[in-house]
């Protein structure tokens, strides 16, 4: 197929999301690429996707290698939505939806986990960002966290997804299973219902891990919302995984299971590169990933070292759109920014008899061509 790349409407430290166009016919695309070197991560998603064909799941168009400025590199094809995500959705109804579209797109979300899961896939980055909205309802999107139940889709496990959106034991780096992406189900249902992230309370990435892992707390189920949404989501947000509902049994709760009529993005779909929709601004697309075999004190740690970069410009903690993702293939360095200090040092415990080292810490990130930093002994806020 002879393609044409058009604007970036999205980058993350290894890839570009790009609008494409179909030579002959005109006909708009999303491809996503990275240099071939470091396609790793696009190849796996490619080899989940090409499996796939459900309506509330992004289609797949295919995958090619091109030649373009000097560097090959690797292109994933995906269907493209004009409408953006769940998340712009939030902001276009003034900050939250109502509860007829929580209801319908929490449906759609559902029938997406249903057939992944039948499929013996985990998406593991459940949330607004990656549920496209389309004229026929929503589509779950951006599978490159993902990995198959049985192990297949990598040699190596690590944890993976959005801070705010982990269950506990993801969070412990015990497992990430099924459960869990029913558990960000619900943090994303909050999300849609109020407009925020589950946890507004907290500070920074590594509080979030500490709280939703070692914690009895579950996110805030809003007072707001009726009483068949709240008792959706405590079959959600249950620390046990074992006692959540699965997405099967969701789909037959009374939340959902009225919500017959599908809420779509009342959009014109585009014809060309000219539509307006298509010059919205570039999303930041960056993710981690943790191995799920590190001690507590290594998971923090590896928070703030070489092995984990948050952001690539000074952050805010305060969560909003794009806080994003966590995944990283351990090769990126990282330069230390002033700190911000405070007397609130957190002493970690591997267990209750025994206490551990204050935990070295760098608060703020940002990319750089430099050598790591000594260690130094930072503060670290309690969750």
């Amino acid at each position: 197929m002879d393609w044409t790349r058009g604007r970036t409407i999205g980058r993350g430290s290894t890839a570009i999301v790009s609008i494409a166009t179909v030579d002959q016919s005109g006909h708009l695309f999303a491809v996503k690429s990275s240099e071939l070197s470091q396609s790793e991560s696009l190849r796996k998603e490619q080899s989940i996707l090409c499996t796939l064909s459900c309506p509330q799941v992004v289609a797949y168009k295919g995958c090619d290698i091109s030649s373009e400025n000097g560097k090959l590199l690797y292109n994933l094809f995906l269907e493209y939505s004009p409408s953006g995500t769940v998340t712009d959705a939030i902001h276009k109804h003034g900050g939250c939806l109502e509860e007829y579209m929580v209801r319908s797109y929490t449906r759609g979300i559902l029938l997406g986990l249903e057939f992944l899961h039948s499929r013996g896939i985990v998406h593991c980055d459940i949330k607004g960002q990656n549920i496209l909205v389309t004229d026929d309802g929503v589509k779950i999107a951006d599978l490159g966290c993902a990995r198959r139940a049985d192990g297949t889709s990598g040699a190596s496990w690590s944890v993976a997804g959005t801070p705010v959106y982990m269950a506990p034991e993801v969070a412990r780096g015990e497992q990430q299973g099924f459960s869990a992406d029913v558990w960000a189900l619900g943090c994303t249902v909050i999300e849609m219902a109020t407009g925020r992230a589950p946890w507004p309370d907290v500070r920074d990435p590594v509080s979030a891990l500490y709280r939703i892992g070692y914690s009895n707390d579950v996110p805030e189920i809003p007072n707001m919302i009726s009483k068949l949404a709240r008792d959706f989501l405590s079959k959600c947000l249950r620390r046990d995984p074992a006692e959540r509902w699965s997405a099967t049994q969701l789909l037959s709760h009374d939340f959902v299971k009225e919500s017959k009529e599908t809420v779509g993005s009342k959009s014109e779909t585009p014809n060309n590169v000219l539509h307006p929709h298509l010059w919205d601004s570039v999303e930041e697309l960056e993710t981690v990933q943790i191995p799920s075999n590190k001690s507590l004190i290594e998971r923090i740690r590896q928070l703030g070292e070489d092995n984990l970069v948050l952001s690539s410009k000074l952050p805010s903690w305060e969560y909003d759109e794009n806080w994003v993702t966590v995944r990283s293939n351990g090769n990126l360095e990282v330069e230390m920014l002033p700190n911000r200090l405070d007397h609130n040092f957190l002493h970690v415990h591997e267990s209750t008899s025994r206490l551990s080292e204050i935990i070295p810490f760098y608060p703020i990130f940002t990319y750089a061509q430099l050598p790591i930093p000594s260690v130094s002994y930072y503060t670290l806020p309690y969750p």
